[in-house]
Formats: C-alpha cells, sequence, structure tokens
C-alpha cells in the first residue's frame, strides 16, 4: 500500500492530500454546457389530472367543484355523490358501464372506505378497486392513464 504524503500526479491532473500546502491548484476548465429549452408537453390521448384536494380537482385546465368520474377520454360531472359513506351500489352503475379494470375512488381528503355492498358491486363484475385519497388519486390516474391503462377515477368533493 502506497501512502500519498504530497503532490501525485494522475493523468496530467495534480492533486493535494489535505495534510499539504499546494503551491498551485490546478485550473480544470470544461466548455460550457448549452442553454436548457423547457417545453409544455400536455398528453393529447387522455384527459389529465392537473391538481386535485377534498374539493376541487382541474382536469387540464377545467375545474370541477362537484363529484366527477374521469375516463380517458370524458368526464361524468353530474354523477351526484357528495360522501363515501352515502354511496350505493346503484352509484357504480355508471362506473361500470365504462367497463375499466380498475377504478380509483378518490374520497376526499382522507381515505375512507365505502361499505362492502359498493366494493361487492365492482368485485363481482371483476373490476378492482383502489381507495385513497383525491390528491393520490390524481397521481395514480396519471401515470396509468399515460401508460394506457383502462383506468377510471372518481373524485369524491365535498
Amino acid at each position: 500500500m502506497r501512502i500519498i504524503n504530497t503532490r501525485t500526479a494522475i493523468r496530467g491532473l495534480t492533486f493535494h492530500n489535505s495534510r499539504s500546502a499546494p503551491d498551485s491548484l490546478p485550473i480544470v476548465s470544461e466548455p460550457p454546457l448549452p442553454p436548457m429549452e423547457l417545453n409544455l408537453d400536455r398528453p393529447r390521448d387522455y384527459l389529465f389530472v392537473r391538481r386535485a384536494d377534498a374539493r376541487s380537482v382541474t382536469i387540464v385546465d377545467r375545474p370541477f367543484t362537484a363529484s366527477i368520474i374521469l375516463a380517458r377520454d370524458k368526464v361524468i360531472d353530474d354523477w351526484g355523490v357528495s360522501d363515501v359513506t352515502a354511496m350505493t351500489p346503484a352509484h357504480a352503475e355508471p362506473i361500470l358501464a365504462l367497463q375499466p379494470d380498475v377504478v380509483l375512488l378518490g374520497t376526499g381528503e382522507h381515505q375512507q372506505f365505502p361499505s362492502q355492498a359498493v366494493l361487492a358491486a365492482f368485485l363481482q363484475r371483476g373490476v378492482g378497486v383502489e381507495v385513497m385519497d383525491n390528491a393520490a388519486a390524481a397521481r395514480t390516474w396519471d401515470v396509468l392513464a399515460s401508460e394506457g391503462r383502462n383506468v377510471v377515477a372518481v373524485f369524491i368533493l365535498s
């Protein structure tokens, strides 16, 4: 093992250890980087969620303040559910009519599970249900929709 106490030359550069006082440090210059170009790239083949919280969700540039059902190509904005505890199996029918593989159920500010009867309505038709708060549902929607998945998101807004 070789211990270096002073200067050592490697590939034409001079390095100094912290114990020695260098006479002069090498100046290393690199060519400047080109300026970074930023472009807005909006998805064109699906509707994307720009923001979501317990009271509103913005799809592309349009805000919604009442509960909605979101598919890749449309928004159903007259769904009529404002509380997950009031949701019935009948409320699942417009969601199931879209024939999704999975449903992202955004339940507001906090994750709240619907009744067992509502969950059974989805599972009996072979549709998976993921229950989460609205912000998590929005993030998950954007990822799954961008991958081309057959997904529907539901946002319960109060």
